[in-house]
């Protein structure tokens, strides 16, 4: 072969496995696009699990992505009020939020069903149902039509029943009661007396302080003693029948999710699954020495009584049936998870209940 051909043969190998270099780096651009999204919190920095989430969630998804995909969160009220995060992404203010679904009742009360309703499931049932049994689909078949997309971010385990001025030793001392209590349970309570006012996490104390209002609900032990209620309201009740494992969602801009690469949105979905679990196993480490920190800080702890949970049980289970027969978006996500809760409630009483019980009675005992 003489020179000249050599090197021309060659320049063309050159020019071939450079053309394909040049082709494969916008491909590659393509999958892995810069993006900077910002996510508006419904909760404050303060709360440090609650909030804590959305963080978990951006560090999670800019590793997998080399730093190409970088999620911004924002307190509650940096961008815009704590009770509007929904609407700041179904408008593009935002790309994503992470909120309650409950918080947003007063535009359809099927938005309860995404957090917890009265009586409703536990922490580990409604992982399940949203994970398993086709909770999360249906919701998302009902978000669609508020332009939004939702995966769970989170779960507090049952919550605590709230901070009262005064005990409530029957149903008739929760008459004229102003409360600040969210979801369907103000709609509940509302049946029983109770005056109720869904006011955003960073504004109960001042509320509770000024006599605003009589008494709060909140989360639990953790995050009840960080925000101080002890210091304004003497008795602790429990548990939250209205709460027994809210979830907590990453809410997205349906067009702003849809439009992502595969690869993104299978990142996100996984980083919003580890969020998920993170908050649940935080408070469970957490609770149990803030509680013994509001006992002694002279929190009187005291169980609502069975007279009340049943009246309020038969007060829950009457709005469900007038929600169900005038709201069909209600009624397909109730359906579901009523029927999702009775196999749920049946397994549960036979191991776990079993092995619960017995082990609850060792730690009263001392012999653990």
């Amino acid at each position: 072969m003489n020179r000249r051909k050599f090197f021309q043969q060659a320049g063309a190998a050159g020019l071939g496995a450079a053309a394909s270099v040049t082709l494969a780096a916008p491909a590659i651009a393509q999958e892995n696009p810069k993006l900077n999204w910002r996510l508006t919190s419904s909760f404050p920095k303060s709360l440090d699990i609650i909030f804590g989430a959305a963080d978990d969630i951006a560090r999670s998804v800019s590793e997998a992505t080399g730093g190409n995909f970088t999620i911004t969160p924002f307190a509650a009220g940096e961008i815009v009020p704590p009770l509007q995060a929904a609407d700041a992404v179904a408008s593009g203010t935002v790309e994503m939020a992470h909120t309650c679904c409950y918080y947003y009742i007063g535009k359809d009360p099927a938005f309860a069903l995404g957090t917890a309703i009265p009586f409703g499931l536990n922490a580990r049932m409604t992982n399940a149902w949203f994970t398993a049994g086709g909770g999360n689909e249906l919701l998302n078949e009902f978000l669609a039509g508020h332009k939004l997309y939702a995966l769970p971010a989170g779960n507090t385990g049952a919550q605590m029943g709230g901070w009262y001025r005064k005990e409530i030793k029957t149903i008739d001392d929760l008459k004229g009661l102003k409360m600040r209590i969210a979801g369907l349970a103000g709609e509940v309570m509302s049946k029983v007396g109770v005056t109720p006012q869904q006011i955003a996490g960073s504004d109960v104390y001042a509320s509770l302080e000024k006599g605003t209002i009589d008494a709060t609900e909140f989360v639990g032990p953790y995050d009840d003693l960080k925000l101080g209620f002890y210091k304004v309201a003497k008795y602790y009740y429990y548990p939250a029948w209205w709460e027994g494992g809210p979830a907590v969602h990453a809410f997205f801009n349906s067009d702003k999710f849809n439009e992502l690469p595969a690869n993104y949105k299978r990142i996100l979905t996984d980083a919003c699954a580890a969020a998920n679990a993170n908050m649940l196993a935080r408070y469970d480490a957490s609770n149990a020495a803030a509680l013994r920190q509001l006992v002694a800080q002279g929190t009187e702890l005291r169980a609502f009584s069975s007279d009340i949970l049943d009246v309020c049980h038969k007060a829950a289970m009457e709005t469900y049936a007038d929600l169900s027969g005038k709201n069909e978006n209600f009624k397909k996500l109730y359906d579901s998870q009523q029927a999702f809760k009775k196999d749920a409630y049946l397994w549960a009483q036979v191991a776990e209940y079993g092995f619960d019980t017995y082990m609850m009675i060792q730690q009263r005992q001392g012999t653990l």
